[in-house]
């Protein structure tokens, strides 16, 4: 149990996760607790070059955040509850869990073409084997190419080729209308320089012209709360695509505090805690948790509360998208949990544990010749 007053809160360092844990700040400063926040790299800040489901399967930006609080290093942590794996460690406590964000996901375009109209072979970036899997199962003609980074590297790397080449036809425009100063039948075909189109555009857009980027995407996929989060939704071009069709990941959209069961626990609870959302996500980490396909196997899983009921939508693929086991039912409210751990146990005699450890197997069977790749 904590002695001081003022709660110290563990967060990533990324942009996201600080607004993150800011939002988390402001909510128990509102109800009078005094909170401080205390950055920490974690393993998947520190491993940039592999897929988000490769990273330790599952919590890769958790561990190091629960570990600090475990050692009595911080108070609490706050994590991206998708983020989070289902098998928490005993001495931890989910003790907040703030008002979801939006649960879906965006696919974001330079031009905000929708996922329809999108040119055939078409390549989309994403890390998720649920996006993947999601995407081909609606398009089987899209290529769909790996993408990590923090939000704002995803949405640089898609805006790049565009606004590099634009500068760059924009640069040769100016030096022809330089080399024709004088010829009146000359018509130069921007109506802005160079310095002036730049200057007009966003940060992200900035940024974007300077980096290098090895694959060029026609869209990605990212999640609406976080591009929100970070400020950027109203800077981009995005359609939604529908959680009916493409279920969100277990908690997505959703922030969580974790801390020791203890007084400071109880002060985090009592100032932070959404019963609506609890619900929400308790259905569905109960149902992944029961499933046990962790980030190996495309899965999406989607509460919501009706009144009584809690409408709960599931999907399982295969990670071509070529098979998938997916439904909804009505679970009780007062029962969620229970009636979760039976519905995913239907889920798994329909089909869903085969396809579960199919995805297991190929994840088994790529890891080994990574690792003989690796020693040749």
């Amino acid at each position: 149990m904590s002695n001081r007053d003022t709660i110290r809160l563990a967060t990533r360092h990324s942009d996201l996760a600080l607004r993150q844990a800011a939002t988390v700040k402001e909510a128990l400063e509102s109800r009078r607790q005094d909170v401080e926040l205390v950055e920490v790299e974690t393993t998947g800040d520190r491993i940039r070059d592999e897929l988000i489901h490769r990273l330790g399967k599952t919590g890769a930006f958790v561990r190091s955040l629960d570990e600090k609080v475990i050692d009595g290093d911080v108070d609490a942590a706050v994590h991206s509850m998708k983020d989070m794996p289902t098998d928490q460690p005993e001495e931890l406590i989910v003790s907040g869990i703030p008002e979801r964000g939006p649960p879906g996901d965006v696919l974001v375009t330079p031009e905000g073409t929708g996922l329809d109209d999108l040119p055939e072979g078409a390549t989309v970036g994403t890390s998720s084997l649920r996006r993947q899997a999601q995407l081909l199962d609606a398009r089987p003609d899209l290529t769909v190419e790996p993408l990590r980074g923090n939000v704002d590297t995803r949405v640089e790397k898609l805006l790049a080729p565009g606004l590099q080449a634009e500068h760059e036809a924009r640069t040769e425009a100016e030096k022809e209308r330089k080399g024709n100063a004088g010829n009146d039948e000359y018509e130069h075909p921007y109506d802005r320089d160079v310095e002036e189109w730049f200057s007009d555009l966003a940060e992200i857009e900035r940024r974007s012209m300077e980096r290098q980027v090895e694959t060029e995407y026609d869209a990605i996929v990212l999640a609406e709360a976080g591009l929100e989060r970070s400020g950027l939704l109203h800077r981009i071009e995005y359609e939604r695509l529908p959680t009916t069709d493409f279920v969100p990941s277990p908690g997505q959209g959703a922030l969580a505090v974790t801390s020791l069961d203890d007084a400071v626990g109880e002060r985090i609870h009592t100032a932070l805690d959404n019963p609506r959302t609890r619900v929400e996500t308790t259905v569905e980490r109960t149902i992944l948790a029961e499933l046990g396909g962790g980030c190996v196997a495309p899965i999406g899983v989607y509460a919501v509360v009706q009144g009584e009921h809690v409408n709960a939508t599931v999907q399982v693929y295969s990670r071509d998208g070529g098979e998938t086991v997916a439904t909804s039912r009505d679970l009780s409210v007062e029962r969620h949990v229970r009636d979760a751990r039976a519905f995913a146990q239907d889920l798994a005699e329909r089909g869903a544990a085969e396809l579960i450890e199919d995805a297991k197997r190929e994840e088994s069977e790529g890891e080994a010749k990574r690792v003989e790749r690796d020693e040749e």
